[in-house]
């Protein structure tokens, strides 16, 4: 059902907060999370049960912390689980679809909340921006509505480029891109959930058009950022140039809701190698460029990722030496995804193509 929350006073946040308590007044979720200012001003993601809390709640926040797709793996991976509302962006859905079908997380007992996402900043940016006083979220939203070909260029690289501003097939839409937020919000929910909480239903708001005009500009970035990359990644440079300053530090892994992995042979000792070792390739080569194994480590999760990245860019704001990470994988993701015919975080019931066997596919392959 279509239907609309009412914001009052043009506080378009205690409307939100007022709708997510009434998730957990009316018995509906055990517990949500959500993006929760800190009394320092800082947005972290929250596990919130008390509804008073909810009052710091901040959906709209312009920031992206982490990929809360991780933390909703972990609280519903096991049994006994509770019901959990979610209340996440597009990227982070995504995540936590390709985590369910690696068995790591489950959809059983969790409502997905989406919310319409026009960008985020990197973390230290949105804290200076916030200590301003700035109105952030509003003006973000504003431009991917009127100029959704010049966005904010204090956004977060992967936001520049990211098609999927919208996920569809959650139980909860909160459908920000279209609604006047200073005095109304729609949303999408089941019926049932629709009349337990006492809302009637609305006309929709126009957001298609506008989803439309923000993803194809969006889509017209993202084309050109992939072909300098590939410029780069297929030209004298190559792969090896563009992670030249890799540290293996390993915090892109570390950071990424998809790379799951409980024992990870880049943190074993297999890459302990005796110091004689070191020697011998530096005799070879003439030089050995330390640490060594870095372009081992991209190519090996490369091979990982390469169906499964959904492009939040958490890999890239983790990496001290700036690396395009996040670019590089999607770039070479969409190319294999393409093969495949396959989205990551598109639909849980597709299954990852490495998995699944097609007698007919690939048949140009040696051909």
């Amino acid at each position: 059902m279509e239907t609309i929350i009412t914001v009052e006073n043009g506080n378009t946040l205690a409307a939100l907060q007022d709708f997510l308590k009434q998730l957990l007044e009316h018995g509906i979720v055990d517990a949500l999370i959500t993006p929760l200012r800190t009394p320092s001003g800082t947005v972290t993601p929250a596990l919130v049960t008390n509804t008073d809390l909810l009052n710091a709640a901040d959906p709209l926040a312009p920031v992206l912390p982490g990929n809360c797709a991780t933390l909703a793996g972990k609280l519903s991976a096991r049994e006994p689980r509770a019901r959990i509302g979610a209340v996440m962006r597009s990227c982070e859905i995504r995540a936590l679809v390709g985590l369910v079908k690696m068995q790591q997380a489950s959809l059983d007992s969790i409502t997905l909340i989406a919310v319409d996402c026009a960008g985020t900043y990197h973390v230290p940016v949105f804290q200076r921006m916030a200590q301003k006083g700035d109105a952030l979220w509003q003006e973000l939203y504003k431009n991917a509505v009127g100029q959704p070909g010049q966005p904010d260029e204090a956004l977060r690289a992967a936001c520049k480029i990211c098609e999927q501003p919208v996920y569809e097939n959650a139980a909860i839409k909160i459908k920000c891109l279209g609604s006047n937020l200073d005095s109304e919000i729609h949303l999408q929910l089941p019926d049932e959930l629709a009349a337990q909480l006492g809302l009637s239903q609305s006309a929709e708001n126009g957001r298609q058009t506008i989803v439309e005009n923000l993803v194809a500009a969006r889509t017209a970035a993202r084309d050109s950022a992939f072909a300098e990359i590939r410029t780069r990644l297929e030209g004298e440079e190559g792969i090896e140039g563009v992670f030249a300053a890799c540290i293996r530090c390993h915090n892109c892994m570390t950071v990424c809701p998809i790379c799951y992995c409980k024992v990870c042979v880049f943190k074993s000792p297999v890459f302990d190698h005796e110091p004689m070792q070191f020697v011998e390739w530096a005799k070879q080569k003439g030089a050995l460029r330390l640490p060594s194994d870095t372009t081992l480590f991209h190519l090996t999760r490369l091979n990982h990722m390469g169906l499964s990245c959904v492009g939040c860019g958490m890999c890239t704001e983790a990496c001290p030496a700036e690396l395009p990470v996040g670019m590089v994988f999607r770039a070479i993701g969409q190319r294999l995804q393409a093969t495949f015919e396959y989205a990551p975080g598109r639909n849980k019931e597709e299954q990852l193509p490495l998995i699944t066997f097609k007698a007919d596919e690939w048949t140009e392959v040696g051909e």
